[in-house]
């Protein structure tokens, strides 16, 4: 009897994943990553560096496909990661690790407090943070006197609506810490920093209150996807 493989057309023959092992030693990520340096690798090969299976290009580029990007990946459970065929729980584990691990370089401040001399100062102390996150929150940086970060607490998740706000309620934080200015910085989770009518109403509301508490509102930042609006820059709820 003939093998029956040799009736299939080339479009109905399974196809064959390269596999790492298949490439020249000097095109494996890892061999590249230390000849040209991680810079000049593609993020599908950065990931494949640390799944380290024979499958490696294949499930990097399937788990930035599934998830939509790095800020997808970063997201994702070590649950829904493993659903990624031939990746295990010890490949979704050290993918979250390194994810953490750049996530705390980024975020890292130096020994003493910080001090925030502008907008993107304080941008740069919430992105990696907040520009994770899937639901909308509310944040501020209490500020002394010579602009020092006191504290940055979180006053209120989902969606920021006028009506729910309560400014009392906000403040109540920045009395706590006798603070002499605070910025308010909230996140918009579909990575489009782009001001709302909404977000511009609470910023005035905000500081009519600051002013009515002498307590300064020095900006409102909204954090996106790698970038970052400054309300005050814009003259938005600033007069």
């Amino acid at each position: 009897m003939k093998n029956q493989l040799s009736y299939l057309t080339i479009e109905q023959q399974p196809e064959r994943r390269l596999k790492v092992r298949d490439l020249p030693t000097s095109e494996r990520p890892v061999n590249r990553l230390r000849e040209v340096g991680p810079k000049a690798i593609s993020t599908t090969e950065v990931l494949a560096c640390l799944l380290q299976t024979s499958d490696a290009l294949h499930q990097a580029q399937e788990l930035l496909v599934r998830f939509d990007g790095l800020v997808g990946l970063a997201r994702a459970s070590e649950v829904e990661i493993v659903q990624v065929s031939g990746i295990g729980p010890a490949q979704a584990a050290r993918i979250k690790a390194a994810l953490e691990f750049g996530h705390r370089l980024v975020t890292y401040v130096p020994e003493g407090r910080s001090q925030i001399r502008s907008p993107a100062d304080a941008a740069q102390l919430m992105m990696a943070e907040m520009a994770l996150l899937e639901q909308e929150h509310l944040r501020l940086i209490l500020l002394d006197t010579k602009n020092y970060i006191l504290s940055t607490p979180t006053v209120y998740v989902g969606s920021l609506n006028t009506s729910l706000i309560r400014t009392g309620e906000l403040f109540r934080y920045g009395l706590k810490e006798n603070c002499a200015a605070l910025i308010v910085v909230h996140n918009h989770p579909s990575g489009d920093p782009t001001p709302s009518p909404e977000d511009v109403a609470v910023t005035h509301k905000i500081i009519q209150g600051g002013q009515l508490l002498d307590i300064e509102v020095l900006d409102h930042l909204i954090i996106g996807q790698g970038r970052f609006v400054s309300l005050k820059e814009r003259g938005l709820g600033f007069s």
